[in-house]
């Protein structure tokens, strides 16, 4: 195996796939999103940071081209499923998510069918948009659960009349509130137009693949 600075960068981002679902194992919230959403942005810069120095640094290998997208999808597939149980907004993530899962699957099936005829399914500038906005959508979520706990925090204890006078502006907000809940509303809201949008680009990307790969299909 040809190892090198931009493979171990990758080999490290499917590791961190792994943490994951381990951080909110070991960690009670907030600190469990907030792991999550470290990691995964973290693990998400590198995704490109190992294909530039790769290009760069002339250490394009067979390894880490057969690496990378199974780090990519590892990272979105296990992120979605740790949001999948311990977010809040579970139920509304159901469908995009499952969108997203069911394209993964396909395509990975469909390169195995081709074999060697599978490389005419390059990955495309739209492919890489996806991949992007999946990213940013699920580190959104994940944010959204560290403000959801703070917003929850705040209230905590507090009497309803007291919440509703902070909410119309006759209470003064000592706790900060208003700036919780919208960062709450925002990331949450935002998080799933996001996912959605990931999830109709997911879609278009593979009904992409599959009309290249349909000529090699209509035999089968």
């Amino acid at each position: 195996m040809n190892w090198n600075f931009p493979t171990v960068l990758t080999l490290l981002r499917l590791a961190a796939a792994l943490a994951l679902p381990v951080g909110f194992l070991v960690l009670p919230r907030p600190y469990a999103d907030l792991f999550a959403l470290v990691v995964f942005v973290l693990a998400s810069l590198t995704d490109w940071i190992d294909g530039y120095l790769a290009r760069a640094w002339k250490q394009v290998t067979k390894l880490g081209a057969m690496l990378d997208p199974i780090a990519d999808k590892a990272m979105v597939v296990i992120a979605l499923l740790v949001l999948g149980v311990y977010s809040s907004w579970a139920l509304p993530l159901l469908l995009p998510a499952s969108i997203i899962l069911f394209r993964e699957v396909f395509v990975s099936g469909l390169r195995e069918y081709l074999g060697d005829t599978a490389g005419m399914l390059k990955v495309t500038v739209l492919a890489k948009w996806k991949t992007t906005v999946q990213m940013v959508a699920i580190a959104v979520l994940f944010s959204h659960g560290i403000f959801e706990h703070y917003v929850g925090m705040a209230i905590l204890g507090m009497d309803r009349t007291i919440v509703g006078g902070i909410l119309d502006g006759t209470v003064e907000d000592d706790v900060g509130l208003l700036w919780k809940l919208t960062a709450m509303d925002w990331t949450g809201w935002g998080g799933l137009v996001l996912i959605w949008l990931a999830a109709v680009l997911t879609l278009l990307t593979g009904w992409d693949y599959l009309r290249k790969a349909w000529p090699y299909l209509k035999g089968a």
